[in-house]
């Protein structure tokens, strides 16, 4: 994946993962659970976070064998 694609797929899951956290609509509703509502908006910007710094890191990817890429000279 060239790198302007792996800076536009960061930016889309950051934003889908904010408007996930935004909206009222979630698998486990915060007006009828309380606190523990929040686990699921929690566990979606965690797993949003961690997919961004793959890839904007460029780790995990296939073509390498999950191994970092060497630096740009």
């Amino acid at each position: 994946m060239s790198r302007r694609r792996r800076n536009i797929s960061a930016v889309l899951v950051a934003v889908a993962a904010l408007v996930y956290g935004i909206s009222p609509i979630d698998v486990i509703p915060e007006l009828l659970t309380g606190p523990l509502g929040l686990t699921d908006d929690l566990a979606v910007l965690l797993g949003a976070g961690f997919a961004v710094y793959k890839l904007l890191t460029g780790r995990g990817d296939p073509r390498t064998g999950g191994a970092t890429p060497p630096p740009a000279r």
